[in-house]
């Protein structure tokens, strides 16, 4: 084994020289999971699973996202690979978004993050009630 190479699973090395969990912001990995984990491409992914949708039902469908977000969203998960733009050649011009099969891989991940946040939403919870707790506590005794 070379020299500041490790076996270990959680140091496995980039095709872009990047160890996982490198938190270089050139880091091709690092790159990807901001763009994956950003919670417009979460919603869009999901919404997207099994079905192509039009520009409009996706904004129409996710509360709070801006045209321009959308836009954006879309472009960078259509230049990743994950989300398939379809153009017809109608009047007015007509555009549906789909998942790829790279995309879809990428929802039974998601599913598996939002199975979590489900089943321990009620001890996140639990645990944003205490922390509150202690803080306002904490904040009053510098108030005294």
């Amino acid at each position: 084994m070379e020299e500041g190479t490790s076996k270990s699973p959680g140091h496995s090395q980039g095709t872009d020289g990047c160890q996982q969990w490198d938190p270089r912001e050139d880091c091709d990995v690092r790159q990807i999971l901001d763009r994956i984990a950003d919670k417009w491409s979460l919603l869009v992914i999901a919404l997207l699973e099994g079905r192509s949708l039009r520009f409009t039902e996706l904004r129409r469908r996710i509360d709070g996202i801006s045209q321009r977000m959308l836009t954006v969203t879309l472009r960078q998960l259509e230049r990743d690979g994950l989300v398939l733009r379809t153009v017809y050649p109608v009047v007015p011009p007509r555009v549906d978004y789909e998942l790829t099969p790279l995309g879809a891989t990428l929802h039974v991940t998601i599913e598996a993050l939002v199975r979590w946040t489900e089943d321990h939403q009620r001890e996140i919870a639990a645990a944003r009630d205490s922390y509150d707790r202690r803080a306002e506590a904490a904040a009053e005794l510098v108030d005294a």
